[in-house]
C-alpha cells in the first residue's frame, strides 16, 4: 500500500483554477521530488495533502488514512514542514520542540527532542530564541520539528531554501538516513536536487501533472536540465 495517495485533487480561488485533477502515489523507500514554477500549484497540492487545505474535489490518503475524514490518525504518520518553517519566535529551540512532542502526546518528549535535536544537529543553539537565528537555522527547526515524531511520511515545502551549501547538505543527509522508512515528498525550484536527493520526480506546471517518472528516466532527457524544466513547464 503506498503512504502517500492523491486522487484526481482539484483546488479553485474563484476563477483562478490552482489544482488541476493531479493524482499520484508514494511508496515506503522513495524522495519524490516536487518541482515547478511560482505558482504551478506545488504548495497548494502539499496543503491538500496534509490536510491544511481542503480539496475541491478528489482525495489524499496518509498510510491509508483519509485526510479529511480520519484526520488525526493520518497526522499521526505525517511530518509536514511548510515553506518559511514557522514557529514561535520568543521560545527556545529546545522549548519550540518539547511544546510541538507534548502536542503529539509522545510516550517520551524529553527523549524524542534530545533525539532530534542530536539528528538535526541544533545541540549548539537548543537554548536560543528562535528569533534570534538565522535563516537557515530556522529552516533547520522547521524541519526538526516535522520529524520529531519520527514519522512515517514526510512533506517538505522548500526544506533547502536559503540554506548555505554546508546546511543543505546536512539536510539532504539526513533525508537520505531516514529514506529507506519513509515516503518522501520534497518541493523545491533547486534542479540539483534531483540528482542528489530523489529517486523520483514529479513536474507539476497550471495546476497539472507534466511529468511523472525515475530520477534515471528524467535526468535522461537532456544535460541542460534548466532547459529540460522550461520546456515541461511551458
Amino acid at each position: 500500500m503506498p503512504l502517500i495517495e492523491a486522487h484526481h485533487l482539484s483546488k479553485s480561488y474563484g476563477a483562478l483554477r490552482a489544482v488541476r485533477d493531479v493524482s499520484f502515489s508514494v511508496d515506503r523507500g522513495e524522495v519524490v521530488g516536487f518541482l515547478g514554477p511560482n505558482g504551478a500549484g506545488k504548495s497548494t497540492t502539499m496543503k491538500m495533502l496534509t490536510g491544511h487545505l481542503r480539496a475541491d474535489a478528489g482525495s489524499a490518503r496518509i498510510a491509508g488514512f483519509d485526510i479529511a475524514d480520519e484526520a488525526v490518525r493520518a497526522k499521526q504518520h505525517l511530518g509536514y514542514s511548510p515553506e518559511g518553517a514557522p514557529a514561535y519566535g520568543e521560545m527556545t529551540v529546545r522549548e519550540f520542540l518539547r511544546f510541538a512532542a507534548d502536542l503529539r502526546g509522545l510516550a517520551d518528549p524529553a527523549e524524542s527532542v534530545r533525539r532530534t535535536l542530536a539528528l538535526c544537529r541544533l545541540e549548539e543553539v537548543a537554548a536560543q530564541g528562535i528569533d534570534t537565528l538565522s535563516k537557515g537555522y530556522r529552516m533547520r527547526v522547521g524541519f526538526a520539528q516535522a520529524v520529531l515524531h519520527d514519522p512515517e511520511v514526510l512533506i517538505l515545502d522548500e526544506p533547502t531554501d536559503g540554506l548555505d551549501p554546508n546546511q543543505k547538505h546536512e539536510v539532504r543527509r539526513i533525508l537520505k538516513e531516514m529514506a529507506a522508512t519513509k515516503a518522501v515528498i520534497v518541493s523545491t525550484h533547486i534542479l540539483e536536487e534531483v540528482g542528489e536527493l530523489c529517486t523520483r520526480v514529479i513536474v507539476i506546471a497550471k495546476g497539472e501533472v507534466r511529468c511523472d517518472e525515475s530520477r534515471e528516466k528524467f535526468l535522461a532527457r537532456g544535460a541542460d536540465l534548466n532547459a529540460v524544466f522550461r520546456q515541461l513547464t511551458a
